[in-house]
């Protein structure tokens, strides 16, 4: 298995690795091949993909504001987990964030995907309580459940 960097070719087998993964919460702009790519512009030293035998079997999108590190939309091929993937996509984002100057690192989980809630607490994420996420969308966007 090799960790690399994400291109925007890898986009379609990307996506169906997040259709697999219950508990993702992707939307028709940001997650569109157009949204990925200029989002990979972005980001081109932070979004990476665990590939296995030419197949990708995770992946994890990061970006950060100059201040603090993001990272959205991790995930690994169901039947893959728990081989030290995800933790690889993790160190490996981390370093990324580490060499551009980034010291702080924030996500978001939906409450009910106990699974990736799980993962984050094992990775040292913790919950902050004295906060309140709030968001406003610009453009509409309809939500894909997985």
């Amino acid at each position: 298995m090799e960790i690399r960097k994400m291109e925007i070719s890898d986009y379609k087998s990307v996506y169906n690795l997040w259709l697999s993964c219950k508990g993702m919460g992707l939307n028709d702009v940001d997650d569109s091949e157009k949204g990925i790519s200029r989002f990979l512009e972005r980001n081109p030293e932070t979004c990476f993909v665990a590939v296995d035998n030419d197949e990708i079997i995770g992946v994890i999108l990061c970006g950060n504001d100059g201040r603090r590190g993001y990272i959205y939309h991790t995930a690994v091929k169901p039947s893959e987990r728990n081989n030290g993937i995800g933790t690889k996509l993790v160190d490996r984002a981390m370093k990324a964030f580490e060499d551009i100057g980034i010291t702080k690192v924030a996500l978001v989980v939906f409450e009910k995907n106990e699974t990736g809630n799980a993962f984050w607490e094992k990775k040292g994420f913790t919950s902050r309580q004295d906060l309140v996420y709030r968001n406003k969308q610009i453009t509409e966007m309809i939500r894909i459940d997985t």
